[in-house]
């Protein structure tokens, strides 16, 4: 048996999300697919985080396992012609240790968020970023980012399905830069909680428009209530850019 670590990049606007589901469309289920119809074995695709439905990946982290002995390249190519035409291409492959585990070797975890600041319709961005009509403030949502730093309870900013066992994360980074009509928002931590991102991004953009002051932030997080959450962000600009091991 040999393992292979992938790097994948996708478009999530066609599937359901990473994880295989029993009547929609997914990532991993197309994966999964494409690497049975090359080497006869069904295999389980497992990777370093479970995007939901819509998000994007420039560099997923994954590995499979198989008992036939393929070169890397030969994979890789395999993988990228059979999976077609689902919008998944396999950047990197690379045989790693047996105990090498693409989610549990994990030790960080990077996601971007992009928000068109303008008035005008997306042509190019659209679906690839969360436009935002009404002016942002960047500087105002950088200052309330740093509330956020460090650790904390996110009940706030955490799904109401969120399974995860404890609301408690330590974020290593939240960052809020503009570029032109572009504001970015980066956020880095060990792990996250469902839709903690995308809830963040969304009280952020409260206080670009002005709607919240940077101390109303801080209050969110302090009242570790869901019902204290301001909006959650479309999944169209978030992207999975990292996975540290």
């Amino acid at each position: 048996m040999t393992r292979y670590a992938l790097t994948i990049e996708y478009d999530g606007r066609p599937f359901a999300g990473w994880q295989r589901q029993a009547s929609a469309p997914s990532v991993q289920q197309a994966l999964e697919e494409a690497a049975f119809a090359m080497t006869g074995e069904r295999v389980a695709v497992h990777a370093a985080g479970r995007t939901d439905a819509g998000v994007h990946a420039l560099a997923m982290r994954a590995h499979l396992d198989l008992t036939a002995e393929v070169a890397p390249f030969r994979l890789m190519e395999a993988l990228n012609a059979l999976v077609r035409p689902a919008p998944v291409a396999v950047t990197d492959c690379v045989v790693v240790a047996d105990d090498w585990h693409a989610r549990f070797s994990c030790v960080g975890r990077a996601y971007e968020y992009r928000i068109a600041n303008r008035r005008a319709p997306l042509a190019i961005d659209a679906g690839f970023a969360w436009r935002v009509p009404q002016p942002l403030d960047a500087a105002a949502m950088a200052q309330a980012a740093t509330a956020l730093i460090g650790r904390h309870d996110f009940t706030t900013f955490r799904a109401a399905h969120c399974q995860a066992d404890s609301p408690v994360r330590t974020l290593d980074r939240l960052e809020v830069t503009r570029d032109g009509y572009r504001v970015i928002v980066r956020a880095a931590a060990r792990s996250f909680l469902h839709h903690q991102v995308r809830s963040m991004v969304g009280c952020l953009a409260l206080v670009g428009m002005g709607r919240w002051a940077v101390g109303d932030m801080a209050a969110a997080l302090q009242a570790r209530d869901r019902a204290r959450l301001g909006l959650n962000a479309p999944p169209d600009g978030l992207f999975f850019v990292d996975a540290i091991y």
